[in-house]
């Protein structure tokens, strides 16, 4: 069955943002250039400031991407060679390379089937002596179970450091993801909640030595510059994504509520449906991504297609069967939630300024292959 296709719908369209951001920003963006401030600076304190008392940590050190600043933490954490630390499958690699980059060993482990996050149960069983630290990642726009990961960690001694790369706002027993942490590692990768005009990432932490070391590490290992107290990373903030972050910064919240109201119209058109949809496991969903799960995926994202609506996969390829991990030692078959989101997620479009009738659209397609 075909259902009209007179609204193509995009899988993102992050010009609506630039829409409603430009005229305040250009004024902004003409002084940035006037006075040459394009790494750190003024426009990238100002956000790191402002960022800070959105999440409510102390600090927020400006990052070139959150690749860069999970691997920020990870140094800073004192982890390396020798070391193993827990992380889930189900995530993007980038969770994975901060392991690798310090010469530390990635510990695979199953994710929990209602939210795609980590199982502390199976983290427990893959628990060595070897194991210092554990990643939990902020699945699509929810918190993974931060009770259960800090009660796991207290127990074995292990230091965590959040993946909170999708989870911009998202809240945890009251509070921002992040106000909390030691180490909270943020990527404000363009199609994000809240993204740059380029790549950026970021650390949020409310320990000041803690913050003093990143800052000094993401600035070639310098407090007073040309004095290298160790060797350091180019891993510096641009001024213009911490000035564009910053006015996208006062949006954040109500682009927030726009996507929690497509989310809504979507769990209502899809309702009854032979398909998995997201649920808010652990207090709050702020939909950076909206995944449905079947096992007729592949089909139904051909049909979706032909009929003008675009969709994406997060992820494919578990990282267990990722080639660039085919030298760790673990049984590939012992990731069977993880195996299940690869073979059958699916994520509909869902973006602020997102039109009803583009929602209807994709509604309407999925109803109309599945039934």
């Amino acid at each position: 069955m075909t259902v009209r296709t007179s609204t193509r719908v995009p899988f993102s369209n992050l010009a609506l943002q630039w829409d409603q951001i430009k005229d305040a920003l250009m004024p902004d963006l003409e002084r940035l250039f006037e006075s040459s401030s394009f790494v750190l600076g003024p426009a990238v304190a100002s956000f790191e400031k402002n960022f800070s008392a959105y999440v409510g940590a102390r600090h927020t050190i400006g990052a070139n991407s959150g690749t860069s600043a999970l691997h920020l933490a990870m140094v800073t954490a004192g982890i390396g060679a020798g070391d193993k630390v827990l992380l889930p499958s189900h995530t993007f690699a980038a969770t994975a390379w901060a392991v690798v980059y310090v010469g530390a060993t990635p510990v695979l482990c199953d994710v929990e089937p209602r939210t795609g996050t980590i199982d502390v149960a199976d983290a427990e069983r893959r628990m060595s002596p070897s194991v210092k630290a554990i990643v939990p990642v902020h699945l699509y726009g929810q918190p993974a179970d931060m009770r259960a990961v800090s009660a796991f960690a207290q127990k074995h001694g292990l230091i965590v450091i959040e993946d909170a790369a999708q989870a911009h706002g998202a809240e945890y027993g009251g509070k921002r993801v992040g106000a909390n942490a030691r180490f909270a590692c943020f990527s404000f990768y363009p199609g994000k909640n809240l993204g740059a005009a380029g790549e950026g990432g970021a650390v949020c932490t409310s320990d000041d030595a803690i913050a003093e070391r990143i800052r000094s590490l993401g600035n070639h290992g310098q407090r007073e510059r040309y004095v290298h107290e160790e060797v350091g990373f180019n891993y510096r903030m641009e001024g213009i994504q911490g000035l564009i972050l910053d006015h996208k910064l006062r949006r954040l919240d109500a682009w927030t509520a726009e996507r929690k109201r497509i989310a809504k119209r979507y769990l209502e058109g899809l309702r009854e449906l032979p398909l998995e949809v997201p649920e808010t496991v652990n207090g709050d969903h702020v939909y950076h991504l909206f995944v449905i799960r079947t096992p007729q995926r592949d089909a139904l994202r051909e049909h979706l297609a032909a009929n003008g609506i675009e969709t994406g996969l997060h992820y494919p390829v578990p990282l267990h069967r990722q080639p660039c991990f085919a030298n760790l030692a673990m049984d590939r078959d012992s990731f069977p939630v993880s195996d299940s989101y690869a073979n059958q997620c699916l994520s509909l479009p869902i973006f602020a300024g997102m039109t009803g009738e583009q929602i209807d659209l994709v509604v309407e397609n999925v109803r109309a292959f599945l039934s």
